[in-house]
């Protein structure tokens, strides 16, 4: 939230000492950042929560919530860039002190890639989605900008005070698309995402290396809550097994299974692989 703080006070200055749109743009987006970093933080704390007598799987859910407001806000940010930009296309201006500018932007925009750099890799440590969605806008942030100084020099080199405006409004549409994919990531964790394909490979490898001499695997299911996974099977067993038996396998296989993905949740049913009522369900 700091260095959201300290990226807007130099860029909205950028732009006061140049007049230029992009620059404005580039300040209004690290408008959405401290936003976005303020309501992470009181999304963390909630998702932290221990289960609950109301919430028994936990909070960890509402890690969704942050990446869908941060979207929304990116695109209302990118709305007001776009309508701005558009009105100094049809009536331009000259930009100012480019120099001093491009150093104050420049000063910006390596603070934002070092704080990118922390959350992603606080994010990738902690599983975080809040944070490695909050590193990604960062980073989005500061190819923005690199975008925004490289076609300002154009403006400067060549004269074309209308490349100004016309970089602020491919930097609107840029931003749309960021908040897009924050939106839908957040929207599929709230429906229930499945485990990547690669990871229910894995999970279905291990199955498959249990299965033979009366034992097989069906039904199985994943899903993603923030920082936790869950993943539930049916166990079919000899029908001559005793409760113990089905118990012991069952527990070894999930030591087996949190090994290889501790954080992950397994709950497996077990089921007499010869009675029919086994399959009833099969393939819901």
């Amino acid at each position: 939230m700091a260095a959201a703080f300290a990226t807007i006070l130099l860029k909205a200055g950028a732009w006061l000492v140049t007049g230029s749109v992009g620059l404005l743009a580039d300040a209004a987006e690290s408008l959405v950042n401290l936003v976005a970093a303020a309501v992470a933080l009181i999304v963390l704390k909630v998702a932290a929560r221990p289960a609950d007598a109301n919430h028994n799987f936990g909070h960890t859910k509402a890690e969704y919530f942050s990446a869908a407001v941060e979207g929304v806000m990116i695109f209302v940010a990118a709305i007001s860039i776009v309508v701005f930009a558009l009105q100094r296309l049809v009536f331009p201006q000259p930009i100012e002190s480019l120099g001093i500018g491009l150093m104050i932007s420049m000063i910006a925009s390596v603070l934002n890639g070092a704080v990118a750099l922390v959350l992603l890799r606080a994010g990738k440590r902690h599983h975080s989605i809040t944070l490695t969605a909050d590193s990604k806008h960062l980073m989005t942030d500061v190819w923005t900008s690199v975008g925004v100084l490289v076609g300002i020099v154009l403006v400067w080199m060549s004269g074309w005070s209308w490349l100004d405006p016309v970089i602020a409004i491919a930097v609107g549409i840029n931003i749309l698309f960021t908040g897009y994919g924050l939106v839908k990531e957040s929207t599929e964790g709230l429906m229930d995402a499945s485990l990547p394909e690669r990871d229910n490979e894995r999970l279905r490898m291990i199955l498959t290396r249990r299965a033979g001499a009366g034992i097989a695997f069906h039904q199985m299911r994943t899903r993603v809550s923030g920082a936790r996974q869950f993943m539930d099977f049916h166990l079919l067993v000899p029908d001559d097994w005793s409760v113990k038996q089905g118990h012991d396998f069952l527990e070894d296989l999930s030591d087996e299974i949190v090994a290889e993905f501790p954080r992950m949740n397994v709950t497996g049913h077990i089921e007499p692989i010869n009675d029919p009522r086994s399959y009833a369900h099969e393939g819901m």
